[in-house]
């Protein structure tokens, strides 16, 4: 099959790459950053060269994002022209290149404040069905980008299929106050503990969307670790 990965020179989209290619795959790597996973030097938010590097490929695995940690170095308008215009961009050329499959890699950070219950509630299952209710501009675009993959999914019968995953690399915290109170390395073991998934995972649950989206049609799914408590 031939693949276009979005941000391929990160830790997902190289390792996606990696895999995909010892599978006999043909990848193509777009990001703006080089590296020997990436084939295309460029921008999801150009539409010019989503479009080059769009063209006679079989599936697009959507990876590339501004992350939670760029919160505190990128303004509001960067998350949106990544997260939200690349989205678009990728969807309706993938859509004008008669793509056959379309996998987006979202986040459970897009449940954001949903995540913890209301003072006094009880803990609740976080599942597929529980709505978003984003804290700030990560999650929001993330949310916004699901909804063009289903937009886009439903108008043009592109079938797409969303992956919620969960931390699976450490990384730091968007918060100014909790970056300053305690040292980098606690506070990213904690936001690794705190929702995780191995990264092996992640990639297996790509291939798998990959393999099952035209059976699918449209799915969302949550890819984390299972849970030490039971229902």
């Amino acid at each position: 099959m031939r693949i276009l990965v979005t941000g391929s020179s990160g830790h997902l989209g190289e390792a996606l790459t990696r895999v995909m290619r010892a599978q006999r795959h043909d990848v193509t790597g777009l990001d703006v950053l080089d590296s020997p996973s990436t084939g295309v030097v460029g921008s999801i938010a150009d539409r010019d060269s989503v479009r080059r590097a769009i063209a006679g490929v079989d599936a697009v695995v959507h990876c590339a994002t501004l992350h939670k940690p760029h919160v505190g170095s990128h303004d509001r308008a960067a998350f949106i022209d990544t997260n939200i215009t690349g989205t678009l961009n990728l969807l309706e050329e993938a859509v004008a290149a008669g793509v056959g499959r379309f996998i987006y890699t979202s986040t459970t950070s897009a449940f954001g404040r949903a995540l913890a219950p209301p003072d006094g509630a009880p803990a609740a299952w976080i599942t597929e069905d529980v709505g978003p209710v984003p804290r700030n501009i990560y999650g929001t675009t993330k949310s916004a980008a699901e909804a063009l993959c289903e937009l886009i999914s439903r108008e043009h019968a592109l079938p797409c299929v969303i992956l919620r995953t969960s931390r699976f690399f450490p990384e730091p915290d968007d918060r100014d106050d909790v970056r300053a109170a305690y040292p980098d390395l606690n506070v990213k073991v904690n936001e690794l503990l705190y929702r995780r998934v191995d990264l092996e995972d992640v990639v297996g649950a790509h291939l798998l969307a990959l393999e099952r989206a035209p059976a699918i049609g449209f799915g969302r799914y949550i890819v984390s670790a299972t849970s030490p408590f039971t229902p």
